[in-house]
């Protein structure tokens, strides 16, 4: 589909850093100032649900989602990770893999809730200096899969 953001290959600095890719999906660490270690698994090739998945690229894709939240889990310690995949924006089959904590903008809401408070900025630097770990920690999750 030419017009859907998620097709393309390319990733502007302020969008976010390309963390691994495979044949069927990638990984993308999201830079949002709000949430640090927020991820996002891609399906590369434009499929709007998992139904149109076989069983085999379901359960890959899964695995890879598992890995990404294994990685955030380990790496940023969060009291809980939200997994979504909604699609009502840019209905490209991706999964959202996001670290959550009772201080964050928007917890206990969705983080496309309003904001409720500010976190301090001394807690968004510790976990942007934690989410700075992602990259290694998930391309290792995601070979121990191999």
């Amino acid at each position: 589909m030419s017009n859907c953001v998620l097709c393309k290959d390319t990733l502007s600095p302020e969008e976010g850093e390309l963390i691994w890719r495979g044949d069927d999906c990638r990984v993308i660490l999201i830079h949002d100032p709000d949430l640090p270690g927020f991820c996002r698994v891609i399906w590369n090739r434009h499929v709007r649900e998992m139904s149109e998945l076989t069983y085999g690229e379901r359960e890959h894709l899964m695995n890879l989602v598992f890995a990404v939240e294994q990685a955030i889990d380990q790496t940023m310690e969060p009291l809980k990770i939200n997994l979504a995949s909604l699609g009502n924006q840019v209905p490209h089959l991706h999964w959202h893999v996001i670290p959550r904590y009772e201080d964050d903008a928007f917890f206990p809401s969705t983080a496309w809730s309003a904001r409720v408070r500010e976190t301090s900025p001394a807690i968004i630097a510790e976990r942007k200096r934690l989410a700075a770990e992602l990259p290694k920690a998930i391309r290792a999750a995601i070979a121990a899969l191999a």
